[in-house]
């Protein structure tokens, strides 16, 4: 790379590949920071975090393998933000950004963003840390506020860019102010801390890489990278097909909402010949007096994941790829930009994984073999916020849990990745270990299993529903959750089934069953259980099609029973094998009706 320093002017591909990876592991070395250091289960078990680079001109030029809903948009509008309220940035600053006026995704994802300024003062690079936070001082103990009617009454502490760091050093009084409104403020200081120490290190990464190379270099690699980003983004564009598609899904009734729920448009038009894509989201409702609203970021991000989950999965997602894709938006909109104070408390799932499913569902009815069927809504109270005190040591606790939630969309041509969690996640957070669950929080889980039957049916199904039951353990506790799904399921494309539906239930220790909202905080005994039933996939194609051995397979695996072999798929299985001649009568009688 030496002799290249000297002709910055075209880059060949070994060194473009090069200092791609050079850059993808800074982002890896960043997100290992947070993981390694992160206090809250919802970082150090969950991985509900990001880290990615942008350049100079505020351009994401990438990313770690985090949550998509975190970054495809959003860190290019704070950096923005960052230059326009410290226009003379130096090294050593660092800012703190969780508002969903200034391109954060809601108030719960507290971001980092450190410049990189080199020897001369200039600055060269942004880094970024976005950690979910297990508490931000909301009025109620969650991170999830869905009924909350506006900022106010949500409660988080908003920083629009609050420079928190100068020569390196912190500003205490917002971490005192932090601490006094936040209810596990140790917690939340280590979380602080480690997102600080993960820029930090991106920040260290880039400046030792810039010794090695020169900054030219780095500033020609980011052209270039953008460019061939753009380049790979026009030729998956120009092998889809030419059409133009309106999709809508609606979510459940929550507090603040319509009577029937919110109904998301979306209307999306592919041109290979101009390799463009645009999608319209200006068909929906006005911001509503909940949580449910997107930020802009959430709501340019759901619309990308849409995109992206539809094309090549290999072109980059960066600025480069971004331009190509024409978002429509408008002011004051549920899936728009929203304008203080409306609440965003819940931007980052909910009506942003419905945007997403509209659009990549909308691909799928232009041509079969693209787009992906829905993927299952969220949160259930096996996602949810827990919170209350530990009766050994009289502590405080709030925490995330990630003990279940499946989710995924069947594909053109593949099965569902079960555990996607929900779009906007991209499957990149973990699911919770049982055993360490138990050991942070005074809790017990009964059992955790897929639900047979639940899947959305298809030439290639969706995920099955995941049960989860659990309940505290000598004490009580709170759960804030969020669910969609339990009305309006997860949709099927091309002919396939909708996946299973979700619910929750309170099991009383009398043996009671009782039903619980869908959006709710609601509080367990010592002797209490709650049991959380997650949303299942849509199917893509029609169940009949299905490849016979995978559907005995299927029966075989327990995924689902012999009758709905039968009477979804036509399928008749015998023992672990395929009844061929009774599969054939079967579909041909299917065929003829």
């Amino acid at each position: 790379m030496t002799a290249l320093k000297e002709n910055t002017a075209k880059l060949d591909s070994v060194t473009l590949a090069l200092l791609n990876h050079r850059f993808e592991g800074v982002a890896r070395k960043m997100a290992n920071t947070l993981l390694r250091t992160g206090r809250s289960g919802v970082l150090n078990i969950a991985r509900d975090f990001s880290c990615c680079i942008v350049t100079a001109d505020c351009e994401l030029l990438v990313a770690n393998e985090g949550l998509p809903i975190h970054v495809l948009s959003g860190p290019d509008i704070m950096a923005r933000i960052m230059k326009e309220v410290a226009p003379m940035l130096k090294r050593g600053d660092a800012f703190l950004n969780n508002s969903p006026y200034h391109g954060c995704s809601h108030a719960a994802d507290h971001t980092i963003l450190v410049p990189v300024i080199d020897d001369k003062g200039v600055h060269r690079f942004t880094v970024l840390a976005k950690a979910h936070q297990a508490d931000v001082g909301n009025s109620i103990p969650t991170t999830y506020h869905g009924s909350a009617r506006d900022v106010y009454e949500e409660g988080a502490l908003i920083f629009p860019s609050t420079k928190v760091q100068e020569n390196y050093e912190t500003n205490q009084d917002i971490v005192r102010m932090c601490r006094m409104r936040i209810r596990v403020p140790d917690q939340w200081w280590g979380d602080f801390l480690a997102a600080i120490g993960s820029a930090r290190i991106g920040e260290q990464e880039i400046m030792a890489m810039a010794a090695e190379v020169g900054w030219d270099l780095l500033t020609a690699f980011s052209r270039e990278w953008l460019n061939y980003s753009e380049r790979r983004m026009e030729d998956a564009i120009r092998r889809m097909p030419v059409g133009s598609a309106k999709r809508s899904s609606t979510h459940d009734p929550f507090p603040g909402t319509p009577a029937e729920g919110v109904t998301v448009n979306a209307t999306v038009s592919i041109d290979p010949g101009e390799a463009r894509i645009q999608v319209d989201l200006t068909d929906n409702i006005d911001c509503l007096p909940c949580g449910l609203n997107l930020s802009e970021a959430c709501a340019r991000t759901a619309a990308m994941v849409g995109i992206f989950n539809s094309i090549d999965h290999s072109v980059p997602k960066n600025a480069g790829a971004f331009r190509r894709i024409e978002l429509s938006l408008r002011e004051n909109c549920v899936v728009g930009i929203p304008r203080h104070p409306t609440s965003t408390s819940v931007a980052t799932t909910n009506i942003a994984d419905r945007v997403a499913n509209v659009v990549q569902a909308a691909i799928a009815d232009i041509a079969d073999g693209y787009g992906l069927a829905e993927c299952g809504a969220v949160i259930p109270p096996a996602a949810g916020v827990i919170s209350g005190v530990k009766p050994t040591t009289g502590a405080h606790f709030v925490n995330q849990l990630c003990l279940g939630m499946t989710g995924g969309a069947a594909a053109p041509g593949a099965d569902a990745w079960i555990t996607i969690c929900h779009v906007g996640n991209g499957g990149l957070c973990n699911v919770d270990s049982v055993e360490l669950d138990e050991l942070r929080q005074p809790i017990h889980v009964y059992s955790r299993e897929l639900v047979p039957d639940t899947e959305g049916a298809g030439r290639y199904r969706g995920a099955p529903s995941v049960a989860v039951e659990f309940g505290p353990v000598g004490c009580c506790i709170s759960v804030g959750y969020v669910s969609d799904g339990a009305i309006n399921a997860a949709r099927g494309v091309r002919g396939g089934g909708n996946g299973g539906n979700a619910n929750q239930f309170r099991l009383t220790s009398e043996g009671r069953k009782a039903q619980l909202d869908s959006c709710a905080q609601v509080t367990l005994r010592d002797g209490e259980r709650l049991l959380s039933i997650s949303c299942g996939g849509g199917g893509y194609g029609f169940p009949e099609e299905r490849d016979p051995d995978a559907v005995a397979r299927d029966v075989a695996e327990g995924w689902i029973t012999p009758e709905r072999a039968r009477n979804v798929y036509r399928v008749a299985v015998a023992g672990d094998r395929v009844d061929l001649e009774a599969t054939v009568a079967l579909r041909s009688d299917h065929h003829h009706n």
